[in-house]
């Protein structure tokens, strides 16, 4: 058996189709589903059960799906020492972003990046955090940047930066006037969210998950953007929380409108993430060194930063 002889089969897999599993690998069905069968041929198994729509993998045809993947790993790995002993940082490296960090880090570091790194031919796609982890597992994205920790035996994180929360009051409110505010000055049941799948909006929930606020609303919205949110916040229907790289954009009139936390500030924890495996692992730390060169050397607005993990130890 080969190597792409294994591609194809991880294809079908994946896709639990022929048809579509033969366009990913860029061949035809026919080709396809003849190299499987040689396969299925050569160790007198059969991989996959056919009679079942979708296509299914049979008991034994999981096992040497789960060793493929082994195998695959191991042998693009080859290419990867290669690449480390010339001391060449390039080819196609595929990364995902969140929607809640896309939006103001990617400007910051990807010139940067590419002008250092051109070599580097960076696939960049905005996706939720379950769709990066599934996307990682399976091969498809080469690391991701997410809020962490995930916990999650199979990934790998790198600490980028802490980022705090910012609160955004609009001037109606009772704590437009204070300085800063506490936890305690939150009202959970005026908060606008972000929609179920951000992760930020998780992290909202879990902030505020001690406040006991018996106020009723209304109405109830959870939104995909939070220049959606500030404006209904300065409509007077309620207030949100922001990540502290959004503020930066915000124009003039609104900075008044920030509320910085007392300290001990709440903050999200962003890291690059990635296989075990560490496959690119070069591309990788070029990746992170980038951004952390980014984050070191900018931003601080009223007495607030952005802080490395060593900056926090």
């Amino acid at each position: 058996m080969t190597i792409t002889q294994l591609k194809y089969v991880l294809a079908v897999a994946e896709h639990k189709n022929f048809t579509l599993a033969a366009e990913k690998c860029f061949v035809t069905q026919p080709t396809l589903s003849m190299q499987i069968q040689k396969i299925e041929e050569e160790l007198a198994v059969q991989i996959f059960d056919r009679t079942k729509k979708p296509i299914q993998l049979t008991e034994i045809g999981q096992k040497i799906v789960n060793q493929s993947k082994n195998i695959v790993n191991e042998a693009d790995r080859i290419q990867d020492i290669v690449d480390q002993q010339k001391g060449f940082i390039g080819g196609e490296f595929r990364l995902a972003i969140i929607p809640t960090v896309m939006p103001t880090l990617l400007p910051m570091f990807l010139n940067n990046f590419i002008k250092k790194y051109p070599k580097v031919k960076l696939i960049i796609e905005e996706l939720n955090t379950a769709e990066i982890i599934t996307k990682l597992k399976n091969g498809h994205l080469d690391a991701a940047i997410a809020v962490t920790p995930l916990e999650d035996e199979k990934i790998k994180e790198i600490v980028l930066y802490y980022e705090p929360f910012v609160a955004y009051i609009p001037e109606n409110h009772q704590s437009f006037h204070k300085k800063e505010i506490e936890v305690g000055d939150l009202n959970m049941n005026e908060i606008l969210l972000l929609q179920d799948g951000h992760c930020f909006r998780d992290g909202i929930l879990n902030l505020c998950k001690n406040l006991n606020n018996e106020e009723k609303t209304h109405f109830q919205i959870e939104s995909g953007s939070f220049e959606t949110l500030i404006k209904l916040a300065d409509e007077g229907l309620g207030t949100t929380l922001l990540p502290y790289l959004h503020t930066l954009d915000l124009p003039a009139k609104d900075v008044l409108k920030l509320k910085h936390f007392v300290e001990p500030k709440p903050a999200r924890e962003v890291s690059l993430i990635f296989p075990k495996n560490e496959l690119k692992i070069h591309i990788i730390d070029a990746l992170r060194s980038t951004i952390s060169g980014v984050i070191k050397g900018a931003i601080t607005f009223q007495n607030v930063e952005i802080i490395s993990p060593l900056q926090k130890k």
